[in-house]
């Protein structure tokens, strides 16, 4: 547990980190540094796109599996670090 703590905190110490979340596989928010409107929105939506996103890489190529998934808006900046058991998204202002 430490370990995961150590690794957040490594994230949102990075310039521009807006927030950090660990997500289980049910789309359940674990930890956060967001507030809880905020968290429970990502995590729902971040949840069922990456679960597409994994059944579209499987569905190309068997082999293959999804890894990391980074999204891109005009405000912020996405990234999905999925697992087995969790999700691990950092979401950060692109601009700083």
């Amino acid at each position: 547990m430490a370990e995961v703590e150590e690794t957040l905190k490594r994230i949102q110490s990075h310039k521009g980190v807006i927030g950090t979340m660990v997500v289980n596989a049910e789309g359940i928010p674990i930890r956060t540094t967001l507030d809880n409107s905020t968290t429970v929105q990502y995590a729902a939506v971040l949840h069922q796109l990456t679960v597409k996103a994994k059944s579209t890489v499987r569905d190309i190529d068997p082999q293959n599996d999804l890894t990391f998934l980074r999204i891109r808006s005009k405000k912020h900046e996405i990234m999905v670090a999925p697992d087995k058991e969790y999700l691990l998204i950092a979401i950060q202002n692109p601009c700083e």
